[in-house]
């Protein structure tokens, strides 16, 4: 487990709860949108396509920010901050499939753009917390 997490609050993280992630666009802006994800203790898993703009987005400036807001106490929440390190080809849906069944799906489907699939790993570089 990264130490940069507080023990109280990696909870945010394990449970399937969506998260806001943030991404700078190549004109500077903030993009955020909501996301399944997955972390596994070290680095945090998101499947994307590769026709978005939240993956031009990271092509650009690989800086993310993911914000998970506690469903118990909305004013509980943690903010992690790292980069894209890694971009996984997932050309049969595969890691889509599982985070749906995370998330409560269990009948979850290939999604019809499978083929342009990845797994965007996000690295754990600092975070904050209420």
């Amino acid at each position: 487990m990264t130490d940069v997490i507080p023990a109280d609050y990696r909870s945010l993280l394990e449970r399937p709860l969506y998260g806001a992630l943030g991404t700078i666009r190549p004109d500077d802006t903030v993009q955020v949108n909501p996301m399944w994800f997955e972390f596994d203790g070290e680095r945090i898993r998101f499947t994307h396509t590769t026709k978005r703009a939240k993956f031009r987005n990271l092509q650009h400036n690989p800086s993310m920010s993911l914000a998970v807001i506690d469903p118990d106490n909305p004013f509980r929440y943690l903010e992690v901050r790292g980069r894209l390190v890694e971009v996984v080809p997932d050309p049969e849906g595969a890691f889509y499939v599982r985070l749906g069944t995370r998330y409560g799906n269990a009948e979850q489907e290939p999604p019809a753009d499978r083929a342009d699939r990845v797994v965007l790993v996000m690295s754990v570089e600092h975070s904050t917390h209420q």
